[in-house]
């Protein structure tokens, strides 16, 4: 008697237990009904509205778009939504790149407008702009024919000023124009007497035939050619 009691007890218990749990069951889709009949009147007024804005804005384009190609187009997006998807995966990438490479770009535009400062303040800048003139005088200075002419002779120009800058000629150069720029400030003698002295003094005498030499060979170089002979 008392080992069916306990199985009647026992069985009262699970069907009560059911009963709890069918009870909240329903009470909890009562309660998603009506949170989506909530949500259904409170988006009522916004679908009102979509449907009125769609309505004035089709009336501009309903001359040029029927249905049956509003249609195909909504059909032919549908068919294409994994690429659309895709596509905006690829965009969340991007966006989440950049995001992540601000600061590395912040630096680097920090570092560039520091050096780009830096060489303003030493005068690079100022230095290209000079230069940008002075190519443009000479650019306006010189004919087509005249950098013809100047490619062709470049080897022979270039081959002078590396003459012409070897330390020994620059120290040359530079020692005789400091010489000339204190003598030039000291009285002249121009007597026969202080010219007959200066002869005698050796260095004036190697000056004066360093200089004849040099003389001849200018002369040299612009002697006129002479006729041959007739036989």
């Amino acid at each position: 008697m008392d080992q069916d009691m306990a199985e009647l007890t026992e069985k009262i218990d699970a069907l009560t237990a059911q009963v709890a749990y069918l009870t909240e069951q329903a009470r909890a889709s009562e309660r998603e009904r009506a949170e989506r009949d909530e949500l259904f009147e409170s988006l009522k007024p916004v679908g009102k509205d979509l449907m009125r804005l769609a309505t004035e804005q089709l009336q501009d384009v309903e001359y040029y778009v029927d249905l049956p190609d509003l249609m195909r187009i909504l059909k032919k997006a549908a068919r294409h939504s994994a690429d659309f998807e895709y596509f905006l995966d690829q965009i969340d990438t991007v966006t989440g790149l950049f995001e992540v490479s601000q600061p590395v770009l912040r630096e680097a535009m920090n570092m560039a407008t520091e050096v780009l400062g830096e060489m303003e303040h030493k005068g690079y800048f100022g230095f290209a702009r000079e230069g940008m003139r002075m190519a443009d005088n000479v650019v306006s200075a010189f004919t087509e024919e005249d950098a013809r002419r100047l490619g062709d002779n470049l080897v022979l120009i270039l081959n002078t000023v590396k003459q012409m800058t070897q330390p020994e000629i620059l120290n040359f150069l530079h020692d005789t124009l400091l010489v000339a720029e204190v003598e030039a400030e000291k009285p002249v003698d121009t007597s026969y007497l202080a010219l007959l002295n200066h002869m005698r003094d050796p260095a004036v005498r190697r000056g004066l035939a360093l200089t004849m030499r040099v003389l001849h060979v200018v002369g040299a170089q612009g002697a006129p050619v002479k006729p041959a002979l007739p036989k």
